[in-house]
């Protein structure tokens, strides 16, 4: 029996915002096509896409990319950062080589990154075309850390080459270094989309209509600093936490945790963003997309060093009410006059697409229709 066509995503385990969006361009292109063989190719922790995809896939774990090491939600490990940048690319090509024999029992049509420029080197050495889609690009990123890069000055280069293989780019909105590829196509937002009313989300969560309802939005890494006790907000709101780490037993009649189980069945995290009034958060892509997309209010604060925040915060007025935080007032407990004056802003002046995932699924299905046979091994530029 013939093997059939697979299409590889490599997703960047950076953060939860990169794999957010591709499992809704891989639910769209499954549910297209669904004689498509899809392998996943991420360290994303396998809970993730197991809760969120609607579709059979081929996971291979591991890094593909080193993206920024993180402290906390907040806080970045500069040098740690780029001390595993540098090791993880000086070893582009063994992991490459490694990459196309795991690959090797998959009949690859197409390659797609988001954004590990391990992708496109991968793709080259297997003679098919390679598509990109991201906001950003690690080199745009590592541009940022000029004094790490004076001991490591072919860095940036290194990864620009692996880029520049790329046979297409999608650029989302919110996008930095996108210039490096060759064929750019703009995309709207990818983003996850409830599907069941606000009302009935707060039904099941127990949460009234008329109470004002604030989602913490800190991933994975939680906010271990912040006492939910001190926050000065919990007679006019109910704050709601999900992340990983912070324990249950803080829980009062204004403040819910939900574990990571909660979302087992048939409540999905973009429910609990389109029944919130407003989402207390670090300004990312993925919950700037959700906002966008239900119409939700955002709190952010900083994010540390990290180029991408600036782009985002200076489009999201435009986009999505906003207002800042210090992270003295977020930590401090002291919300109350914040979400106040924000739910007092007017709604956000522009419209924007959130329909993203199948724009670039009909895209990946173009490649894979026109693609007429495995080419040679490329060789190194």
């Amino acid at each position: 029996m013939p093997r059939r066509p697979a299409v590889v995503f490599y997703v960047s385990g950076h953060g939860f915002g990169h794999a957010s969006r591709e499992i809704e361009v891989i639910n769209t292109l499954g549910a297209l096509r669904p004689d498509l063989a899809i392998v996943i190719r991420t360290a994303v922790a396998p809970s993730l896409l197991t809760r969120t995809l609607r579709v059979p896939v081929t996971r291979l774990d591991g890094p593909c990319d080193t993206g920024v090491v993180q402290r906390d939600s907040v806080t970045h490990d500069d040098e740690a950062t780029m001390r595993e940048a540098v090791t993880f690319y000086q070893t582009m090509r063994a992991r490459t080589e490694a990459e196309s024999e795991r690959l090797a029992a998959f009949d690859v049509r197409v390659v797609v990154g988001d954004i590990p420029p391990l992708a496109f080197d991968v793709a080259a050495q297997l003679g098919v075309p390679s598509i990109a889609i991201g906001n950003f690009t690690w080199d745009w990123i590592y541009e940022w850390y000029p004094n790490a890069l004076r001991e490591a000055p072919h860095l940036i280069e290194d990864i620009r080459r692996c880029y520049r293989r790329a046979t297409r780019a999608l650029e989302l909105p919110l996008s930095g270094g996108f210039e490096v590829f060759s064929s750019v196509t703009p995309l709207p937002f990818i983003a996850r989309h409830s599907t069941r009313p606000p009302t009935e989300t707060r039904r099941r969560l127990g949460i009234a209509p008329e109470r004002r309802l604030a989602l913490l939005s800190f991933g994975g890494y939680g906010l271990q600093r912040l006492e939910l006790s001190r926050l000065d907000c919990l007679t006019d709101w109910t704050v709601m936490l999900t992340d990983r780490i912070t324990e249950p037993g803080g829980q009062s009649d204004h403040v819910r945790f939900l574990s990571e189980e909660s979302f087992s069945g048939d409540l999905r995290y973009e429910d609990l963003v389109a029944a919130a009034d407003v989402v207390v958060t670090k300004p990312g892509y993925g919950i700037i997309s959700e906002c966008v997309a239900h119409g939700i209010a955002m709190l952010y604060t900083s994010r540390g060093h990290f180029r991408e925040y600036d782009r985002l915060v200076e489009e999201m007025p435009s986009l999505l009410r906003c207002r800042f935080i210090s992270q003295d007032d977020l930590f401090a407990g002291r919300w109350n006059d914040a979400l106040t004056t924000l739910m007092e802003q007017p709604p956000a002046p522009r419209s924007v697409g959130t329909d993203g995932a199948s724009h670039a699924a009909a895209v990946i299905q173009s490649v894979v229709d026109t693609y007429s046979g495995r080419g040679s091994r490329s060789s190194d530029d």
